[in-house]
């Protein structure tokens, strides 16, 4: 069997979506470009691209242009566990941009992909054997728009002097 490949559907704009992705995460590249070959449903003319294969960080997506139909919603969004915090704000202002960004380091692209970007670092904290540092960090954390892991922990300090 082969890999199974999350398959985004897009309007028009799959390939334009693909090539920006695979511009921000490393380990990142387009593997195929299919076309229209006949007339379809979609209001896609033949000769436009039809998919876009790609992978992130070895990770498969297909980007299909299957016309308006079928909008994102937040019910689906992909998650970038982000080595550091200088990787996550990059991701999270570059991707943000010309999007929209949300609560809880969630952001809409500028496609409406959403999508959780957040400092890997953030997992451990969450996870703090004290209840009241893990519970300051998530009441924080909670309280963000950007993930701030500084602000984060400063908070988990606080909860442990008071």
């Amino acid at each position: 069997m082969l890999p199974v490949t999350t398959c985004l559907w897009f309007n028009t704009e799959g390939e334009e979506a693909a090539t920006f992705y695979v511009s921000l995460v490393p380990n990142s590249r387009i593997t195929k470009v299919t076309h229209y070959t006949v007339e379809t449903p979609s209001p896609n003319p033949v000769g436009s691209v039809l998919t876009v294969d790609f992978e992130l960080n070895g990770q498969r997506f297909q980007a299909l242009n299957g016309g308006p139909e079928f909008p994102f919603t937040e019910a689906a969004s992909l998650v970038l566990a982000c080595d550091d915090q200088e990787e996550a704000d990059r991701l999270w202002e570059t991707l943000g941009t010309g999007g929209e960004f949300g609560p809880c380091g969630w952001l809409k692209d500028r496609f409406g992909l959403s999508w959780q970007i957040y400092p890997s670092e953030l997992d451990e904290l969450f996870e703090d054997p004290d209840p009241q540092r893990a519970a300051a960090a998530m009441r924080t954390m909670l309280s963000q728009s950007r993930i701030d892991v500084s602000e984060i922990k400063s908070a988990m300090e606080a909860a442990v002097r008071t």
